[in-house]
């Protein structure tokens, strides 16, 4: 048997999608919709990656050193 647990309510972003949701809308205007959103997320992103940048007062030869940085961990194969 599932556990079931106690669902949250909705939120109000999720209840304005659903009245949106209720409305027949053209693909194109779908997509739309979605590109908006997609917008909005990235903006919203990059103020907070600019309000960042402030408060560390980065400069421009920071921004180049970062882009020359590999900051990814290298891959080790599991070899047994």
């Amino acid at each position: 048997m599932q556990n079931l647990e106690r669902q949250e309510p909705m939120s109000n972003l999720q209840l304005e999608l659903l009245k949106l949701y209720s409305q027949k809308v053209s693909d194109i205007d779908l997509l739309n919709i979605k590109q908006m959103i997609a917008e909005y997320f990235a903006q919203k992103a990059m103020d907070l990656a600019d309000q960042i940048w402030e408060e560390k007062g980065w400069t421009k030869e920071d921004s180049e050193r970062l882009a020359k940085t590999r900051m990814r961990t290298p891959y080790k194969p599991d070899h047994k």
